[in-house]
Order: C-alpha cells, then sequence, then structure tokens
C-alpha cells in the first residue's frame, strides 16, 4: 500500500505562511492599539483643552462682571481707578472647590493674575448695542486668561480673550426718554422726530394719528393700550412706526451707585447729605456738584459761590446777584392750586454779568457761568410753592446754560433763540447748547401776565412761544382713574392755547416722581393745550453741543470672545 506524505518544503512554506500571517496579525493589532491609544490621548487632550478653555473662560467672565458692575455704578473713572485691582483676580477655591487643582496666569507669565487692559482714548462712537446707531462716549477693555489643570498628566493649557465696550450715551441723544414706564396718548396728529426709550413698559395710546420716525425700543414691552390704571377706555387712533420697534432691550442705567429706581435717580437734582463724598458715585451725578455757580436763596437773602469742582467757596457778592436774581414776584399755579413765589433768573442780566464779573470767571478758568444749580430754602407756607423761574431767556451765555434745582422750574416766554426768523421753527442753527432741570417744567408763553393768573383760563391767553432746551424733570404718574397726562403734557402749560402753538427743539427725559409739583394732570380751569410743534433737536446727536451737564446713561456691550494661544493678549485677527 502506497502512502503519500507531504514533502518536507511543504510542511515549511505552510509553517512560514503561518507565522508571517500571525506576524500582521500582530502588527496589525499593536497598530489597532496604538491608534486607539493615541486617539484616546487626543481625545482626552481635546477634552482637557475643552476644560481648560471653560476655566479661562470663567476667569475672563468674572472679572468683566466686576468691571460692569463698577462701571453702572460709578462710570468709567471708578472702573479706571480699580484696574490693578482687576488683574489680581481669579477663580479660586474660596468661590469654589473645583479651582483648588487649577492654576491661572495672565499670559504675561504671572500666576494668579489676569490681563486687563484699557483701550486708551475716550471715542465718541456708534456704540455696539441692541440701539442701532445709538453713539455715545466709549473705550474698550481687553481680558485675557490662560489656564490648565495642575494635576492633569496631558497639561494642556488655554487662553480665552474678551473684550468689553463701555459706553457713556448722552441722555439727551432721545427725543423722549423715561427711566420707568412711558405713556404717549395724544389727542392730536402728533409725530415724534427722535428717539424714543422707556426703561420700563412704554404704552402707545393716541386718539389721534400717531408717527414715530425714529427707532422706539423699551425695556419691558411696547403696547397698543393703556396703562392697567388709566379707566379712559382703549385708545381710539393709530401709530406708525417708520422704523421697527424693539421691545425687551437691555436697561440703561445712570451712574448713581445705587438702584436707579425713579426714587433713587431723583437725588441728581437734590443737595447731598451732610458729609457725603462730592467724590462718590452719587456726588459726581448731582447738578449742585457740578454746576458752575451755586444759588443759595433762604428767609434772610441770596448768595451766590462758585460751584464744588471749580473752586467752591468763591463767593460772589450781593450787589452783583441782585442784577439777575429776584424773589419779589408771585403768580398762581392754577394746577397746583397755590401761589408760587419764584426766584427770578434774569437770563439777558446773567450773560452780561457773566460776561465782566471776576471772582466767577477766575473759578472758571475765565469762562462764562454755563451752569446754575439753584437751592431754595426759604420757608413756605401750605399754600404757597417755592420755584425757579427763567426770564428773558432769548440769549444766553456764549457757552450755553443749564439751570437745574430740586423745585418746580417755569420757563417765561421765548428761550434760546435769537434770530426771529426761526422763531415757531424746527431750526436750531442759531441756538446755544442749554437744558431745564427740575421737579416740573412749567411753560408760560410770551403773552403770559402774574396779575392775571388768578383769572379763569380763557382769559390767560396764550401767544406763540419758542423754547430751545433739553428738559430733564419729574411728573405726577397715572394711578388708578388718573391719567398722569403722558409725554405729550410733559410740559406742564397754564393758559388757553387752543390754535397758537408752542414750539419746542430739544429731548424730554422724564426721569423720577414729582417731590413738589404733585397735583394731578386734568383738573379743571388749568389750561387749553397748544398746537405742538415740537421736535428732537439735532444739534444734541453733536457731543460738542450737548447742553452743559449732560448726564451719560451707561451700557455695558460685549465685543468680542475668542480663544488665544497661551501668552497672546491681543485679539486674533478677523479676514
Amino acid at each position: 500500500m502506497k502512502t503519500n506524505t507531504p514533502e518536507a518544503g511543504e510542511s515549511g512554506t505552510a509553517l512560514l505562511m503561518t507565522m508571517i500571517m500571525t506576524g500582521v496579525a500582530l502588527a496589525t493589532l499593536a497598530g489597532v492599539m496604538e491608534y486607539a491609544a493615541t486617539n484616546a490621548r487626543l481625545v482626552d487632550r481635546a477634552n482637557q483643552f475643552s476644560r481648560a478653555t471653560a476655566a479661562a473662560e470663567a476667569a475672563t467672565e468674572k472679572v468683566v462682571t466686576h468691571i460692569a458692575q463698577d462701571f453702572l455704578n460709578g462710570g468709567q473713572a471708578y472702573v479706571l481707578a480699580n484696574l490693578s485691582s482687576y488683574q489680581s483676580i481669579t477663580p479660586t477655591a474660596a468661590d469654589s472647590s473645583f479651582w483648588s487643582d487649577w492654576e491661572f496666569n495672565d499670559a504675561t507669565g504671572n500666576l494668579g493674575r489676569t490681563f486687563v487692559q484699557s483701550g486708551g482714548a475716550v471715542n465718541y462712537t456708534v456704540i455696539n448695542s441692541a440701539y442701532a446707531g445709538l453713539q455715545g462716549f466709549a473705550t474698550t477693555f481687553t481680558v485675557v486668561s490662560n489656564a490648565r489643570q495642575i494635576d492633569s498628566y496631558q497639561n494642556v493649557p488655554a487662553g480665552v480673550l474678551e473684550q468689553v465696550q463701555l459706553a457713556g450715551i448722552p441722555i439727551f441723544q432721545f427725543a423722549m426718554y423715561t427711566s420707568g414706564d412711558m405713556e404717549i396718548s395724544c389727542g392730536q396728529p402728533f409725530t415724534v422726530t427722535g428717539r424714543v426709550h422707556s426703561n420700563g413698559q412704554l404704552y402707545v395710546e393716541p386718539d389721534s394719528s400717531l408717527t414715530f420716525l425714529s427707532s422706539v425700543t423699551a425695556v419691558g414691552s411696547i403696547l397698543f393700550q393703556r396703562d392697567p390704571l388709566d379707566t379712559r377706555g382703549s385708545p381710539s387712533g393709530s401709530a406708525v412706526y417708520l422704523v421697527p420697534d424693539v421691545a425687551n432691550v437691555p436697561a440703561l442705567t445712570l451712574p448713581i451707585g445705587t438702584s436707579n429706581s425713579p426714587t433713587a435717580i431723583r437725588e441728581i437734582i437734590e443737595p447731598p447729605a451732610p458729609f457725603e463724598d462730592p467724590t462718590s458715585p452719587l456726588g459726581r451725578s448731582r447738578y449742585v456738584n457740578q454746576a458752575d455757580m451755586v444759588v443759595v436763596v433762604s428767609d434772610t437773602g441770596v448768595s451766590a459761590t462758585s460751584g464744588e469742582y471749580n473752586g467752591f467757596g468763591t463767593a460772589v457778592p450781593a450787589n452783583q446777584l441782585n442784577g439777575f436774581i429776584s424773589t419779589t414776584n408771585s403768580f398762581f399755579d392754577a394746577r397746583e392750586n397755590k401761589t408760587v413765589l419764584p426766584i427770578d433768573i434774569n437770563i439777558a442780566g446773567l450773560d452780561t454779568w457773566s460776561a465782566t464779573n471776576i471772582n466767577i470767571r477766575l473759578a472758571l478758568g475765565g469762562m462764562d457761568v454755563s451752569s446754575i444749580y439753584v437751592l431754595d430754602r426759604r420757608t413756605v407756607g401750605a399754600a404757597t410753592l417755592g420755584a425757579v423761574r427763567v426770564v428773558n431767556g432769548v440769549q444766553l451765555p456764549p457757552r450755553g446754560l443749564t439751570i437745574a434745582t430740586g423745585q418746580p422750574l417755569y420757563v417765561l416766554g421765548d428761550f434760546n433763540q435769537t434770530n426771529n426768523a426761526f422763531l415757531g421753527t424746527s431750526n436750531t442753527t442759531t441756538t446755544l447748547p442749554a437744558s431745564l432741570v427740575g421737579d416740573a417744567i412749567t411753560i408760560l408763553s410770551t403773552g403770559w401776565s402774574d396779575a392775571n393768573s388768578t383769572a379763569s383760563y380763557k382769559s390767560r391767553l396764550a401767544s406763540p412761544t419758542t423754547v430751545n432746551a433739553a428738559i430733564l424733570a419729574g411728573a405726577v404718574d397715572t394711578t388708578l382713574g388718573h391719567y398722569g397726562g403722558g409725554m405729550e403734557n410733559f410740559p406742564r402749560f397754564l393758559e388757553l392755547w387752543g390754535a397758537t402753538p408752542f414750539t419746542y427743539n430739544g429731548s424730554m427725559v422724564k426721569l423720577f416722581p414729582s417731590l413738589y409739583a404733585t397735583n394731578t394732570w386734568g383738573g379743571t380751569n388749568v389750561y387749553a393745550p397748544p398746537v405742538r410743534k415740537w421736535a428732537f433737536d439735532i444739534n444734541f446727536n453733536n457731543p460738542l453741543k450737548l447742553p452743559p451737564l449732560t448726564p451719560s446713561l451707561l451700557s455695558v456691550n460685549r465685543s468680542q470672545w475668542a480663544t488665544v494661544a497661551p501668552n497672546q493678549t491681543t485679539a486674533p485677527v478677523s479676514f
């Protein structure tokens, strides 16, 4: 019997092939394992980088939060004063035990530090915000942090850069602005030519045609209805927005160091409490501290000195004050049902005095007075009302003029227009920067007579009057069954106007509840409304033409966020 067996060569070939295939399999397995290990390391590194990026972002956010809070409380000067303190801020174990094994540096080699740098000069520019086209005094701060987890075997660092724009927005850049709710309920066709903003709800409730030519914004809702406390029924008119209205925008605040409630904001027109630091956020915001001249009227007489920031204590001789300040007049205010005892400021007399006086000019570096705060410390009875009144205000001092007081403020006759051809028009090319600031603002026409003030309103006949100035004042808000008058009645009247026009070019800012002129709108024998020829003064879009002591609203705007290489402190270039 014949048996076939494999030859030796064939057996060796099979073994060799087996060994080769096994080697290939082992190599493949090793490759797969190395790939898996490498991929695992890459995934772990990516995860570690993500964690480090999040940690670096937490560091920058912590700093940006402090910067924003300080800016909103005290303005840009307060932020710059605290710049070094921001550089020492990082997340710590005191914030959370999570940060106990994290290390931070400022991208320049300093551990436990954050890179914080000011953008330098403040520029007047269009700001980065929800308010399209709004301009302000802005600068950008850059914040950079590098972070790494100390016990991470891969030691993966990450850097994050954030830029935040801090902007001060002149409050008179709005045609209408309110710190709380706003109501507009016109009874005749009305066109608003400038920006409108409510820091609360905006009730658009016309009983005629109402047209907005510029942007309309509100922190709350924009509602075509009356305030829930207003019981007059539904609005019967129409509203047209030529620019889309925007609701639920970020609030704009004043740097007063406290909440921005209307009651808190009122402090900017009041004198300070004893021993208040004039350099505190609120102290810097008070008109009495900023004014070129402070006039004090008491039961014993009138005195005046230069302001807190202009050589406080430089006195004006009493005989000079007699040339432009008087306390001898009185008239009846039918809305308040009180006799008003005005401190009359004769603007023509002030202009003449300001050009030649020595005392205040020295304190002002040789310049004319451009702002006056009037403090009324007289004792008045329940049937009387202390107030300030500006008269003969056609010609202002060369630098313009702001008159501020915590009392009600009355304006008698034309104000801030020397060109008779422009009276009754929106032409403000010959006007000077001006604002009127007080508890409430009442317009008395060129036809006003103190002697006739107690007569029926039908006998108090108004004459055409033009006022060119920003108005910052209080108002009596709507209560149940008592409409507050809305922005259309923000400037108050005491005469029969009817077909007689009141021309107003400026900016109307309602910030707080009136404290002294507190009777509600809508009483009998008070006034009949004028033909309202109102316009936003486009001069206020130019920072060089803003009224003296214009307050600025503050806005914090995020500009850029980016991951950056370790040790990089500049924003990446975009292509």
